[in-house]
């Protein structure tokens, strides 16, 4: 029987449509049913009343080689930025509907409002959406005909509770598809654009974590003039390593976290006194040690902090 692209439509599963939805991927798709964790959207394709498709998208993987290095991020902003990209975790068209081009019709609808029904329910925008497709079964042509891209393979691991497996299982296509034409350039560059920017990472530190970072600076290499150095480099570096860690991007943001600190703190990270009073760095101070810093010395030395 021949049917009407046109008349084929895509939408979310409603919550009484979930059973249905579930064993349906579980009686039909190679790897069965998938629980709903996290952010997760499951989606019908239908024809008339009939359900002609099933699609999952879900949270990315966090890690994978080939699209990391496609995106071109490295690990400071991968964690960051992972929430901008949705994984198609099961793509099923259900038995006696398997008809010429309709993978990809229903793969089309559903990039067109992925973006949309993401920001709705989990307030998100998305930038990308990736796939991992089983070499031993399949080709991915209807990613292809997407005009997704192959980025290359996985390497084999199974995901399991704790972490990764070391033995080796099937090698799987890793295809990407961006949903804004500079998705990789965002994903990419150093400063994200704001609409895109998550709310940084923020930790706690601990007055041993404080007391202890300005000494793996000492090594690095003071390149400001003698003259005028009113603190020393290594009490400003750990300032600034200090408010990164606790979430400030760029020095405005920096210099605001330290000025706020506590007599207490300023003790602990070592500023220097004047007429009794610890005082903390400015902003122009910042900017000018970090700007002279060596950057390799400076990771160099955080990578000792932390495996200390």
């Amino acid at each position: 029987m021949e049917i009407d692209l046109k008349q084929i439509f895509v939408r979310p599963a409603s919550e009484s449509e979930e059973a249905r939805y579930r064993e349906l991927m579980a009686q039909h798709h190679y790897l069965g049913d998938l629980a709903k964790i996290g952010h997760t959207l499951w989606y019908v394709a239908t024809y008339g009343e009939e359900w002609v498709a099933l699609l999952s998208f879900s949270a990315s993987a966090l890690k994978c080689a080939a699209r990391d290095k496609w995106i071109g991020w490295d690990f400071r902003r991968q964690y960051g930025r992972l929430k901008l990209i949705a994984n198609n975790s099961r793509f099923l068209i259900l038995p006696d509907w398997h008809r010429p081009n309709l993978g990809t019709k229903v793969l089309a609808l559903c990039q067109r409002r992925i973006g949309a029904d993401w920001l709705a329910h989990f307030n998100q925008p998305l930038l990308l959406l990736e796939t991992f497709v089983d070499t031993a079964r399949y080709r991915g042509t209807v990613y292809r005909a997407g005009n997704w891209t192959c980025v290359g393979q996985t390497q084999g691991h199974r995901r399991i509770r704790e972490g990764y497996s070391e033995r080796d299982g099937t090698p799987k296509w890793v295809f990407v598809r961006a949903l804004k034409h500079d998705a990789q350039y965002q994903l990419s560059r150093p400063l994200i654009q704001e609409y895109y920017r998550q709310e940084s990472p923020k930790i706690m530190i601990s007055i041993e974590h404080m007391s202890a970072l300005p000494h793996y600076f000492k090594d690095i290499p003071d390149t400001r003039r003698a003259q005028g150095r009113r603190h020393p480099q290594h009490g400003v570096l750990a300032l600034a390593a200090a408010a990164t860690l606790c979430g400030m991007a760029g020095y405005k943001a920096i210099g605001g976290w330290v000025k706020d600190l506590g007599t207490k703190a300023r003790e602990r990270f070592g500023c220097r006194i004047d007429k009794r009073v610890r005082i903390v760095p400015s902003e122009s101070t910042l900017r000018d040690v970090l700007i002279r810093a060596d950057p390799v010395a400076l990771d160099r030395a955080l990578a000792r902090w932390n495996a200390d």
